[in-house]
């Protein structure tokens, strides 16, 4: 019990990562980094399934008892861990302009470098308050909607050269607000709550309650799965087919990121894009599910491929999920990302009650499963991706 209460802690790390991923990384690409490095966290499970038995049964081969041997064989991940997280912590700044307690003071001197006359201030205690004013070079105050008409011709070269290759390209009045919307801010216990019941947050819970609860629940039981369909695999040969589901999360959750990224870029930077993309991937998961379900394959390769299929779709749902959590309450990203993530951790939960109680009626729980996620992509469908009138995200 207490190695498992450890091991969920350790689970936890994922959303301060991602949120982290989110902070170096503009929202033309941000989609990208943020799948690929969950897409490497999920294959760590994968990995697990070959590194994890080959450790104990070498221990095993040296003479440890295996009641001792499996519990030394938790030392290695133990050390590995630890000394990436000491590395971290020396090594990796907070930010991407250094100390965290620096970030607001920087956002001011980024502006400048762009040609903006504005300043970024806190507001304590309040993430929706008075509209902010910055000043600018003459002296003037204005709100951080608007651009200052002070600027002589002459003084401010095309916007388009002042930007980097993957960086996205806008406006003066755009790169005022979004210093306004996504600097984070510490929000009071109200503002917390309004983030998180608010429907854009709980659109993004449903896509991921559906995607990485799927993969959790699924993982978990294939190994079962391919013993009752396919008697004549042995231990280490049902093992490894099922780490696979695992390892692909290497490929399809970036890929999902990075189809995330071309969608908006292609769309006008719209965020509506990437929304439809998590409710497509959602909808053609529950296909594949339902198909798995409904035919139960006893057939290697009609299974095997079935599941490769619905592993593209489901994982790479994953990472489209996290291409959109920057943008809905960039403020507040931290809460979104948790809400988030625990949706998937609760969904994995259910989804796994599901299994339980069906027994070793595997099928029947993959056809339900299905119309779970058909269900539920379509019943928030309609919800726009973003809150209205919010400030940054774009």
């Amino acid at each position: 019990m207490v190695l498992r209460f450890f091991v969920g802690i350790l689970g936890g790390s994922f959303v301060p990562c991602q949120v982290w991923t989110t902070g170096f990384f503009d929202k033309n690409i941000v989609g990208t980094a943020n799948s690929l490095t969950g897409g490497l966290g999920n294959m760590g499970g994968g990995i697990t399934y070959f590194v994890m038995p080959a450790i104990y049964e070498s221990l095993v081969s040296d003479g440890l008892r295996k009641h001792v041997a499996w519990r030394v064989t938790f030392v290695v991940p133990g050390i590995l861990i630890t000394v990436t997280a000491i590395a971290m912590l020396i090594f990796t700044p907070d930010c991407p302009t250094g100390k965290w307690s620096e970030r607001q003071s920087v956002a001011d001197a980024n502006l400048r470098s762009h040609i903006v006359n504005g300043g970024v201030v806190d507001i304590p205690g309040s993430l929706t308050g008075a509209p902010i004013t910055v000043k600018s070079q003459s002296g003037t105050q204005s709100p951080i909607g608007s651009v200052s008409s002070t600027k002589k011709e002459g003084d401010v070269l095309p916007l388009d050269q002042h930007f980097a290759d993957h960086e996205a390209q806008i406006s003066e009045e755009q790169m005022l607000e979004a210093a306004k919307g996504e600097v984070i801010q510490k929000p009071t216990f109200k503002e917390a709550m309004k983030v998180t019941i608010s429907l854009q947050t709980l659109t993004l819970a449903a896509g991921y309650f559906c995607s990485f609860g799927g993969e959790l629940a699924i993982n978990s039981i294939l190994g079962s799965y391919y013993a009752k369909n396919f008697p004549s695999l042995d231990l280490q040969e049902r093992g490894n087919w099922a780490a696979m589901f695992g390892l692909l999360n290497g490929v399809f959750r970036p890929l999902g990121g990075l189809v995330a990224d071309y969608a908006y870029h292609a769309t006008g930077r719209s965020v509506w894009a990437k929304k439809a993309l998590i409710h497509a991937y959602g909808l053609i998961t529950g296909a594949f599910l339902i198909i798995i379900g409904v035919l139960n394959p006893h057939d290697q390769n009609t299974m095997f491929g079935l599941i490769a299929g619905m592993a593209f779709f489901l994982e790479g749902g994953n990472g489209l999920n996290f291409a959109l959590v920057p943008h809905v309450h960039p403020y507040a990203n931290g809460i979104v990302s948790g809400v988030t993530g625990a949706a998937g951790n609760l969904g994995g939960i259910i989804f796994a009650i599901i299994f339980r109680y069906h027994g070793t009626d595997y099928a029947k729980c993959f056809w339900i499963i299905g119309i779970m996620n058909i269900a539920l992509n379509l019943g928030v469908s309609w919800i726009k991706p973003i809150p209205k009138g919010q400030i940054g995200g774009h």
